[in-house]
């Protein structure tokens, strides 16, 4: 949205904007090269986090999971703080200090040889990464303009796109797999938190919404009918690790497809997403279109995790062929779960209040994500076919229940204008 404080900048007519690639001249634009900029060091390090740990810094598997795991537990505590104080202090200066923080952390890893300090660092750098997820929100929303959702779907579409380019950039190291090489993978994440720094300082100062009289500290704790959303959107994105943990598993295991299909996997839905997230989240710009898509979702990953439970006594090129359209009718839902979740997130919070919300939601991701190997691994892998099954109708139960809560949640808005 323009203010005030923000000049209307000269409009960019080049082919790029005119199809739709980048967004125009101003916050918009800035913002999306920050997030290819973030995401593109983060995919890079993500990739190759446990080999470094592991084969670099020395550190047994067992002591670089259980460090990853507390830090994940205690970076669900920044979000709904940081959020509050990024609602009441602006956004965009808390923002950057959380991205310093990564910075600094980051580099330092560098120089970990031994378990409690690498434990330490991880859950620092945990912590800045849920408070820099809760404080970009009210950014996003600033900023946004009129067609909030579709750039939602935008960024999200570049961060697929760069994590994918920083994955590739990472299977160098990977096959030097030298110290020097897993360092610099290191480095080049810290550089790039720097860079999203510089970047974001181009942004406007955004002034905090001011709070209605009468409101409390924590509205989003209290929000009930919220909370429900963000059990059930957490309880969807439990989706997220059935690519990267449980199909690669089940790939090797149970099936006769060759190995390389775990990566042809993860290409094809990264893929898709990166092309199609825009479209899939055209027209999901009220609650009730957001709850009808996570409706659908939950009936697309059905279809998919059904396709693959079908595989284990497949040829492997019949295997290969239903695996891939198993991806790809996943990756739909995906696409309708990350649209509809999107907009519920902006749509039920209140703009004074967006930062603390978000926390809200990224605490729900991320009990959702330790959640999700040990109960994948238990459906999917355990338990085989009928597992894929059940997990797949989880996902449709909590899709079906979406429209309702949602429309609980509506009814609690003070501003509500649409109904599902």
């Amino acid at each position: 949205m323009q203010t005030a404080t923000t000049p209307v900048p000269p409009r960019d007519t080049s082919w790029l904007v005119a199809r739709g690639l980048i967004p125009d001249h101003g916050p918009r634009r800035v913002l999306a090269v920050a997030t290819f900029v973030n995401m593109l060091g983060s995919g890079i390090f993500m990739a190759t986090a446990v080999l470094f740990f592991t084969r670099s810094v020395g550190l047994p598997l067992a002591q670089v999971a259980l460090g990853m795991g507390i830090a994940a537990l205690v970076g669900m505590l920044a979000g709904v703080p940081v959020g509050h104080l990024a609602d009441r202090r602006g956004p965009r200066e808390i923002y950057l200090l959380t991205l310093v923080i990564r910075a600094a952390t980051m580099a330092a890893l560098a120089f970990v040889h031994t378990f409690w300090p690498f434990v330490v660092l991880v859950c620092l750098t945990q912590l800045a990464h849920s408070a820099g997820g809760a404080s970009r929100g009210p950014l996003v929303r600033g900023f946004g303009g009129a067609n909030l959702g579709q750039y939602r779907a935008y960024l999200r579409s570049i961060a697929n796109l760069a994590g994918c380019c920083g994955a590739l950039a990472a299977g160098a190291a990977v096959q030097l797999d030298t110290r020097a090489a897993y360092l610099a993978l290191v480095v080049g994440n810290a550089v790039s938190f720097v860079a999203c720094a510089a970047i974001i300082t181009r942004l406007p100062s955004l002034p905090p919404v001011p709070a209605p009289q009468l409101t409390g500290r924590w509205i989003a704790l209290k929000d009930r009918p919220f909370l429900t959303v963000t059990v059930l959107d957490a309880i969807l994105g439990i989706q997220g690790q059935v690519l990267v943990f449980a199909l690669p598993v089940w790939i090797i295991s149970e099936t006769d497809a060759p190995r390389w299909f775990v990566g042809v996997a993860v290409l094809v839905n990264t893929a898709l997403v990166a092309t199609l997230q825009v479209r899939a989240s055209r027209g999901v710009d009220t609650s009730s279109a957001a709850g009808r898509a996570m409706r659908r979702s939950g009936l697309a990953f059905l279809i998919g995790m059904a396709l693959i439970a079908t595989t284990s006594a497949m040829p492997g090129w019949v295997a290969v062929t239903v695996l891939t359209l198993g991806v790809a009718s996943h990756t739909v839902g995906e696409l309708w779960h990350a649209a509809g979740s999107l907009e519920l997130q902006f749509r039920l919070a209140p703009a004074h209040a967006q930062g603390q919300y978000m926390g809200i939601s990224g605490l729900g991701t991320g009990l959702a994500n330790v959640a999700a190997p040990s109960l994948l691994g238990l459906l999917c892998i355990a338990w085989g076919a009928p597992g894929w099954l059940l997990m797949g109708g989880i996902f449709v139960a909590v899709g079906l229940a979406a429209p309702a809560v949602v429309r609980w949640g509506e009814r609690t808005r003070p501003d509500s204008a649409d109904a599902v």
